[in-house]
């Protein structure tokens, strides 16, 4: 396991560069975020260690950051400001453009994996903007009318985009049509593998913080919240319920991340300190069906305060991720190390 601290500054958001295998950005705050400084880590991996290539400071915190897929030096940032930051590392100070357009904190942002030309910003003002990362002003905006913490493009299709909110809904939009939302899906709804489910009173209803799209089921997806269980919902027959609920998180699911390596696999952190592997149990059964059964199959418990950021190395063996937490510290470590042989 390697480490490297983020000393005065709490982690929100972590990402391997797209391009380079040994480059991690995250995003941080000072205070918890609640008050000063934000900064932008450009770190890499040495066979010394995790070294400091270079650091961007702002004037708010920054919750989120998205590597840009077309520029191998070019990543962008949600800020507590309302703004959205474009940072290009061969330009040393400041930012190369911004969008202020949000009217509350930004609190995730993500780059168009299918056409790569458009990125995504979410906020606490309840919308979702679209960008082009050449153009001075938002392409779109889509309206949740409530507390938007995570949006997200699918990564089988350019047109689609999902979120999740304070209001308990998952929303998948079309941006061909984007006056409404194509879907809208209550989180808390009985597992629908429970032969009793219709007879189970649905979750009282509960923030959801933080979703994932499967790398291999392009109608899959995972979703993390304030109840502490993360549930995967096949969105097109999300009116049976969740495939599967994997519970043991023992407080709110800040993030959750599936493998891009195993169609089954994903990865959570949250404010209970630890980082845990699932196996969501689809690879059991046809592809998107319902009656999976997951569980846990592995815990790291390293950090020790809130785990808000976690990604997937897309490059070399299998199973390599990094972790960042209010502690300070990112974490790069082997998740087969953790996993119950």
């Amino acid at each position: 396991m390697l480490e490297y601290r983020t000393e005065g500054f709490k982690n929100f958001g972590v990402q391997y560069s797209p391009f380079l295998d040994s480059r991690i950005a995250v995003a941080s705050g000072a205070n918890y975020g609640l008050v000063g400084n934000g900064r932008l880590h450009i770190l890499n991996l040495t066979p010394g260690g995790i070294e400091a290539e270079q650091w961007y400071d702002t004037q708010d915190c920054l919750y989120d950051l998205a590597w840009s897929e077309t520029h191998a030096n070019q990543l962008c940032t949600a800020s507590g400001d309302g703004s959205l930051k474009l940072f290009d590392t061969g330009v040393s100070t400041f930012p190369v453009r911004q969008w202020s357009e949000h009217t509350r904190e930004v609190f995730s942002t993500s780059w168009n994996l299918v056409s790569k030309d458009t990125l995504c910003s979410s906020s606490w003002d309840g919308t979702v903007k679209i960008y082009n990362p050449e153009l001075p002003a938002s392409l779109t905006t889509l309206n949740n009318n409530s507390c938007t913490y995570s949006a997200l493009f699918s990564p089988h299709a350019a047109a689609l985009i999902s979120s999740v909110s304070s209001d308990s809904m998952l929303r998948i939009w079309d941006l061909r049509d984007p006056a409404r939302p194509a879907q809208e899906i209550a989180i808390h709804m009985p597992i629908s593998t429970r032969p009793d489910a219709q007879l189970q009173a649905p979750d009282p209803p509960s923030e959801a913080l933080t979703h994932d799209w499967n790398k291999y089921q392009s109608t899959l997806v995972a979703v993390g919240g304030v109840d502490r269980k993360i549930r995967t919902i096949d969105v097109r027959m999300a009116e049976r319920g969740p495939l599967a609920v994997l519970e043991g998180h023992g407080y709110a699911v800040r993030k959750v991340a599936w493998s891009p390596h195993l169609a089954d696999l994903l990865l959570s952190g949250g404010y209970d300190m630890s980082v845990r592997v699932w196996r969501d149990g689809s690879a059991k059964g046809v592809e998107g069906g319902a009656g999976a059964i997951g569980g846990e199959v592995g815990r790291m418990s390293s950090h020790t305060e809130f785990v808000a950021g976690l990604d997937w190395c897309l490059f070399g063996a299998e199973g390599w991720c990094a972790s960042a937490g209010w502690d300070e510290r990112l974490l790069v470590w082997d998740v087969r190390s953790c996993m119950a042989r």
